[in-house]
């Protein structure tokens, strides 16, 4: 196969050096602000201390791993080439390949990737107190999370875009990649389904937000025309353009919820299933340069933001830490939010703060068929994934930072707390914490709702924590409900972007699946297979969705405990495949950089699935609870959630499906990562080349301006 000379002498371009006294001083400077802000977070014992720490501990780690870790992985073990075209270059085609402007790729990747989980997962894993939660976002991103996402899609890329499943199926063997293709797209389809019901959630009865979030479609198909066929290459231009029109949609609905026009805008939850799963088939079929690149990049702009913004009230507020840094909890298991010891459930909890399967099918979807040079994969890829982290950062400083009655108040199930604020406080107290009566009503009244108690999922802690700190910089107390509002605004439209770009990579994978059965389908040019895969992927979430939406216990919602572990088994599939491409492609040196990460996910997630099965406390294990409501049912008894006997029916149906899936996907796994073993095992027994299945070199012919970030850029013809 063609190579550029580069390639087949295996060195790298040379760079120039940037060591200078200026950069010694810098980095100097940030490894000492980040060590002390460390020091002060780990040797606080009992005393309350800012959240300012927190961020800027976060902010020195992410800027030294990525200055210095992800340059060592560019170089070292993925060598990119710039002088070797990639599939948006060679296999243009206008609606899924498209080589588009780092930056706006960026801002795709990011929306794409950043969904709920790093919004409501750090919430929920506040129980345990802020250290753990804290250590594991910086350390899990840095050497699990960011080194997953930027190695997959480097891999993918390098096989003209080619879904996770399909790169199994290539690099491990019939039955290892039959296993990952199933266990991929089955886990997939449960994570869209869980991510499109917090978005009908957040959005049910919401004028402000439905209108907002609804203008960011229009506004994104003027971008992606003005960029692409009116001002072509005017990023900067576009940008502010559409900043502007989104600001304008913002405000305008504030202005349309009082209103005549709030009743076409105050939408079911049943209405809402339509829409979104309307939304997602156009959205996964129209060219990606006309709707979704644009409409992630816009959301993007909002997504940092607010981001952006809730940091500096935290600088200038510098509100403080009122969560323990490790409770009680930690140690005992028996946290009201959520069941389970801090190993392996916190981990499991935080999610896609730090490590997330969900990013390393974007990583092998919509952004390597996208992507212009190689060299960028650094930005993108670790880059992005960096800045979803500090997303959970912010989301846990949001929950750290109310007082634990009130978070406890919001978070705990409400057969603890009761149906009255009275019966809260009571139970509040019973868990080791104050907050009265008044205090709850107060809370409530202050940001306009009826009531936050048993307000659990995380969304509404965050969005409460969000409106303290921005009403500490800006309005005061009188602004309370304006911006607990715009962050419920701000969470759907975050976790509505995951939804569009994860049912065309839902595309993909089902093409690529179905195309080893019948090849026009897995063609991404034939029409017809682009409509019947998206219509199958979008037909399969909605059906879960549309069940969910209309019975509390059923459909989607039957599913959902099984989010946090089926999406960390997708990120033990993703590492499995890049350690054995690394191995096959004779970089067993570098092997540890994704065996390292694997080796601790699939000690996380084995352990969870095994005490989800096989656990005696029917609070953790789901044999366990269905064999309780169960004994229950046959007593003549309703346990709460339950509210009749059909409920409790409905339980047992639910825990005995939730444990039998988990047990099927772990089985999956299991059987992915034995044959990854054998197939590493063999390569490493037989030294040489192996097979690849690398896209042959083809000599890259486009134009791009210098990369103004530090990535390394491979070698020019």
């Amino acid at each position: 196969m063609p190579t550029s000379p580069l390639a087949e002498s295996g060195l790298q371009a040379p760079e120039k050096s940037r060591i200078s006294p200026r950069s010694v001083l810098l980095w100097t400077a940030v490894s000492l602000l980040g060590a002390v802000a460390w020091g002060v977070l780990a040797l606080a014992r009992g005393e309350k201390i800012s959240a300012v720490w927190l961020v800027v501990a976060a902010l020195g780690s992410y800027a030294i791993a990525y200055r210095f870790y992800s340059r060592f992985i560019a170089r070292r073990v993925l060598r990119p080439d710039d002088s070797r075209a990639t599939p948006a270059e060679r296999l243009e085609d206008g609606v899924d390949f498209h080589p588009t402007d780092r930056r706006v790729l960026l801002g795709h990747h990011f929306a794409a990737i950043a969904g709920a989980g790093p919004l409501v997962g750090p919430v929920l894993a506040a129980q345990m107190g802020y250290l753990p939660g804290t250590l594991w976002i910086v350390a899990g991103v840095i050497f699990a999370g960011a080194v997953q996402d930027m190695v997959v899609l480097f891999l993918s890329m390098r096989r003209d875009g080619k879904s996770l499943g399909q790169m199994a199926r290539d690099e491990i063997g019939r039955a290892g990649g039959a296993a990952a293709l199933i266990a991929v797209f089955a886990i997939m389809i449960i994570l869209l389904g869980v991510l499109a019901l917090v978005v009908v959630n957040a959005l049910a009865h919401s004028p402000w937000g439905t209108f907002s979030v609804a203008m960011t479609v229009p506004i994104a198909l003027f971008m992606g025309f003005w960029l692409h066929r009116i001002r072509p290459g005017r990023v900067v231009e576009t940008s502010l353009i559409g900043v502007a029109l989104l600001l304008l949609a913002i405000a305008g609905g504030s202005w349309v919820q009082n209103s005549s026009l709030a009743g076409a805008f105050t939408l079911s939850p049943t209405t809402l299933v339509f829409c979104l799963i309307g939304y997602g088939f156009v959205a996964s079929v129209l060219p990606v340069w006309m709707l979704l690149a644009p409409r992630d990049y816009l959301s993007t702009f909002m997504k940092i933001g607010t981001i952006g913004l809730l940091a500096v009230g935290v600088v200038v507020a510098a509100p403080v830490l009122h969560a323990d840094a490790v409770s009680k909890f930690a140690s005992s298991g028996a946290g009201p939010v959520f069941a389970g010891s801090l190993f392996p459930f916190l981990f499991i909890t935080i999610a896609c703060g730090a490590l997330s399967g969900f990013h390393a099918l974007v990583s092998s979807g919509t952004t390597p068929k996208l992507i212009q040079k190689e060299s960028q994969v650094r930005m993108i890829g670790y880059g992005a994934m960096l800045m979803e982290s500090f997303v959970a950062i912010m989301a846990l400083i949001a929950a750290a930072t109310l007082e634990p009655g009130l978070y406890y108040a919001m978070n705990a199930p409400a057969g603890l707390l009761g149906a009255t604020a009275e019966s809260a406080s009571h139970a509040v107290a019973g868990l080791g914490f104050t907050i009265s009566p008044d205090q709850l009503t107060q809370a409530a009244k202050a940001v306009e709702e009826q009531t936050l108690i048993a307000r659990s999922g995380g969304a509404p802690t965050l969005a409460v924590g969000m409106s303290e700190i921005f009403s500490g910089v800006l309005g005061g107390t009188a602004m309370k409900a304006f911006w607990y509002h715009f962050a419920i605004m701000f969470e759907a439209l975050f976790i509505l972007t995951t939804v569009d770009a994860g049912t065309r990579v839902g595309r993909f994978m089902l093409q690529d699946m179905l195309g080893n059965v019948f090849k026009p389908v897995g063609r991404v040019t034939w029409k017809p297979g682009i409509w019947l895969c998206s219509g199958l992927v979008v037909a399969a979430w909605g059906y879960f969705l549309y069940t969910g939406a209309t019975d509390p216990l059923g459909g989607i919602n039957q599913l959902f405990p099984l989010f946090g572990i089926a999406n960390q088994l997708l990120a033990a599939i993703a590492l499995a495949v890049c350690t054995t491409v690394l191995i096959k492609s004779g970089r067993l040196r570098w092997a540890w950089v994704t065996g390292l990460p694997l080796a601790w996910v699939v000690a996380v997630t084995f352990t969870a699935s095994w005490q989800k099965i096989f656990s005696g406390d029917p609070r953790v294990g789901f044999f366990a609870q269905r064999t309780k409501y169960a004994d229950a049912l046959d007593a003549g008894h309703v346990l709460p959630p339950a509210k009749n006997a059909h409920d409790m029916h409905a339980v047992v149906t639910n825990s005995t499906v939730d444990g039998v899936l988990i047990a099927f996907f772990l089985l999956l796994v299991a059987v992915v990562i034995v044959n990854a073993a054998v197939v590493c095992v063999r390569a490493v027994r037989s030294p040489g080349a192996q097979p690849t299945t690398e896209a042959p070199y083809v000599e890259s012919r486009l134009d791009v301006p210098e990369q103004a970030d530090d990535a390394l850029v491979g070698a020019r013809s």
